[in-house]
């Protein structure tokens, strides 16, 4: 990971528009109409609705999905007491976190107040506005007294991410360190450095859990915390140790099972952590200094189980993994409190998802093969998609059982999908193409079988219902990838094209395309040898009916694969030429991009099959084509060129589709905007509707349009390529796609097989 510098901080902070987040308008407001609805005189309706009913502003308002980040810069990060106004990228940052992993809205209130009971005026005053209160950097004890009256008077959910945040995600991982180690949370030694928010959170947490307070020892700055000092506040009396016999860290660590640091670096030496029991849990959580370096701690023990705050070493405990996701099930049951019940309900939602296959997603970001359960994973990566749906859950549940919730969820799964939506990581078109292959799924030949991503996607489509793998490839190799990867074969087909045992269905399989192709020069001894290609042995396993659909392109050339595709397969009937297709799902709709991989430099000829192609294809996906043909120019402003052939090709789709909504050749300006179209071309078929569907004058126009569009906007989903216009179902990756894209675009070639056979049979 690069080094942080103060020049790149501070650049990224003040270039572009200063800070890190900002307001967005959810609704309309380009009108005088939409103004008026928006202010006066229409928001007076809501406004009169929630004097009447105070729980319509979670209706009317952005009341429920808005925490308040509020702090005032006594204790931020390791900087100490800063001010309010100093911490403000913190909050921000803060507010950009909750954002980005939980969909939750914030704003960040930086209260330049150090008395406790004006701080909780203050607070009380504001919390009308919000459906949350996060307390963040404020020192102890005061966020003791703070949050606990806060909680106390306030009707909605308050909580100090200091203390709980880290408790939460330490004891996750606790609990399966302790799993992995083989030992009882009852039984354990603990030792606690550090007696702030966060250690004494944390460790009435571990009680919670099941440690036993008399095996707990705390220590602060001056030392271990007994019952012989006097100088302690009611938190630290609390953990207060009868032992007279140990008085430093040294001595309180002997023999210990786990060490919890929460206060500066380089105070564990590798002689304490030698002197600690079998299997050592060292969490080391001062940043950015852990307590003693994992290098260091590994060199001392070599069976330590370690976690730090950092991301460079494995088991970051990082409260990015609780936070967002805690927030999320308490704002979406309008819990009236954060109570130990849902903090539980957290930390062992999140120990049980360590514990499962990790997706791929999360390994490519850290460039590993798998992640498994053990000694350098017991903890969740911030990144792992799942923690919305199953810490929030988990959440929500214990907001329910508990007595907290006032908008029971009745149903989970929807609930589910709705979270997954909401932060984009499935759309309903994805979701609908998986229900749907999950209802009849086919036999799909996946040509790369020793492809990492190819053999993935064969697995998590075969564990999805969606399909019936059958992987082409050498045997040994596939399963020794897959051992390699963890992952199981069970179900999956495997077929080794080319060993000896397969040379009769070859030779078969080489008459059959000799003789459909006798006459372009095919002979049966070239037929054959083309039969140890994967394209063409896997395609003639569609064409035979031995498979029903073949999925193809991480490895090969797209020319040899049309090439093949020609040959094997051929192109439907009254059709000349297939293309494919790119969907796009975002934020204003779905849209469908023709021709994105086939048809570099298409006639006019080629243009109209690609519009018919494409007319059957968005109908396929139970959508009506509105179809916009591109140029750089308008409706015959230029006589030549591209523009001339797609004005040739929108004339004859016109004259033999007059039903259908297409028009052009148009700028894509035009073709995006019907307000600017109707109002310069009123005389278009497409007067009034909005464009779903653009065709391309050729393929560098279409290929750079979508690759564009999924660079500059990461959060749009693109599903793709899809094939037109081939007689049977062939579709087709590239080396980019990742496990997810190979998974969509089967799903689509299983729809497509039950489609085809459904015709088949008519």
């Amino acid at each position: 990971m690069a080094k942080v510098t103060k020049e790149a901080a501070l650049l990224y902070h003040s270039e572009g528009k200063p800070g890190k987040i900002e307001v967005v308008p959810t609704k309309p407001y380009s009108t005088q109409f939409d103004l008026s609805l928006a202010y006066s005189p229409g928001v007076a309706e809501p406004c009169l609705e929630i004097e009447k009913h105070p729980e319509d502003a979670y209706k009317y308002t952005a009341k429920g999905n808005l925490v308040a980040v509020i702090s005032n810069g006594t204790a931020v990060l390791g900087l100490g007491d800063i001010g309010a106004l100093a911490g403000k990228p913190v909050m921000e940052g803060k507010g950009l976190l909750f954002k980005i992993y939980a969909g939750i809205d914030v704003f960040d209130i930086e209260l330049d107040e150090k008395d406790p009971e004006k701080f909780i005026e203050a607070v009380k005053a504001i919390a009308p506005t919000f459906g949350g209160i996060n307390l963040e950097d404020i020192k102890a004890p005061e966020c003791f007294e703070i949050e606990e009256r806060l909680k106390a008077e306030l009707d909605i959910p308050v909580m100090h991410d200091d203390q709980h945040g880290t408790a939460i995600i330490s004891s996750a991982g606790l609990l399966n360190a302790l799993e992995v180690a083989g030992k009882n949370i009852k039984d354990v030694k603990i030792v606690v450095n550090g007696a702030g928010a966060s250690a004494v959170s944390c460790t009435k947490l571990y009680i919670s859990l099941g440690a036993q307070l008399k095996n707990i020892v705390m220590l602060d700055s001056k030392g271990v915390i007994s019952k012989d000092r006097t100088d302690l506040n009611a938190q630290k009396q609390y953990f207060a140790t009868d032992r007279t016999d140990i008085h430093t860290l040294a001595e309180a660590i002997k023999g210990a099972d786990v060490f919890l640091g929460l206060s500066k670096g380089n105070v564990l030496t590798q002689d304490m952590v030698r002197s600690m029991a079998k299997d050592p849990i060292v969490f080391a959580l001062a940043n950015p200094t852990p307590e003693i370096s994992y290098e260091d701690a590994m060199s001392a023990r070599p069976d330590v189980l370690m976690a730090t705050g950092r991301s460079d070493y494995p088991n970051q405990i990082n409260n990015v993994i609780g936070f967002p996701y805690i927030f999320r099930g308490a704002l979406d049951t309008h819990a009236t409190a954060i109570n130990e019940e849902m903090k539980l309900a957290a930390a062992h939602a999140i120990a049980d998802l360590a514990k499962q296959p990790v997706p791929d997603v999360v390994n490519t970001a850290y460039q590993v093969n798998n992640f498994t359960f053990g000694r350098e994973y017991f903890i969740p990566k911030p990144v792992d998609p799942r923690l919305i749906t199953v810490v929030s859950c988990a959440v929500a549940k214990a907001a329910m059982d508990s007595g907290v919730a006032q908008k029971p969820i009745t149903d989970w799964e929807s609930y589910k999908v709705h979270l997954r939506e909401l932060m984009g990581y499935e759309s309903k078109l994805a979701r609908q193409l998986h229900d749907t292959a999950r209802v009849c799924p086919q036999r799909v030949v996946f040509a790369e079988g020793t492809h990492p991503n190819m053999l993935k996607a064969a697995v998590e489509a075969k564990s999805e219902g969606i399909c019936h793998p059958i992987l082409l490839g050498n045997d040994e190799t596939i399963t020794r990838m897959a051992h390699e990867l963890e992952l199981s074969l069970e179900g999956i087909e495997i077929v080794n094209m080319r060993h000896p045992s397969e040379a009769p269905r070859r030779e078969r399989y080489a008459h059959i395309l000799t003789t459909k192709r006798s006459r372009e020069g095919f002979t049966f001894e070239e037929a054959n040898d083309k039969m140890f290609e994967r394209n063409y042995f896997g395609m003639m396993m569609v064409e035979t009916g031995e498979a029903d659909a073949f999925i193809t392109g991480l490895y090969t050339k797209y020319s040899n694969t049309i090439k093949v595709a020609k040959e094997v397969i051929g192109i439907r009937e009254g059709f000349k030429h297939f293309g494919t297709m790119h969907i796009l799902n975002s934020k204003k709709g779905t849209y469908f991009l023709a021709d994105t991989l086939i048809n570099r430099h298409p006639s006019t000829e080629t243009l109209i099959d690609i519009a018919r192609h494409a007319d059957n294809t968005v109908r396929f996906f139970n959508h009506t084509p509105i179809m916009a043909m591109i140029s750089y120019s308008n409706f015959g402003a230029d006589k030549e060129g591209s523009p001339a052939k797609v004005h040739q090709a929108i004339e004859f789709m016109q004259n033999e589709y007059p039903d259908l909504a297409i028009d052009g050749e148009m700028q894509v300006n035009f073709a995006m905007n019907k307000q600017l179209r109707d109002a310069k071309y009123p005389f278009t078929r497409l007067k009034g509707k909005d464009v779903n569907t653009l065709i391309f004058p050729n393929l560098s126009s279409a290929n750079t349009c979508y690759q564009l569009l999924q660079a500059m906007d990461p959060d749009t989903e693109f599903i793709g390529p899809i094939q037109m216009g081939l007689n049977k179902p062939i579709h087709f990756t590239d080396f980019e796609s990742s496990v997810r894209d190979i998974v969509n675009i089967t799903a689509v070639a299983v729809i497509d097989a039950i489609v085809e056979k459904k015709k088949c049979n008519q």
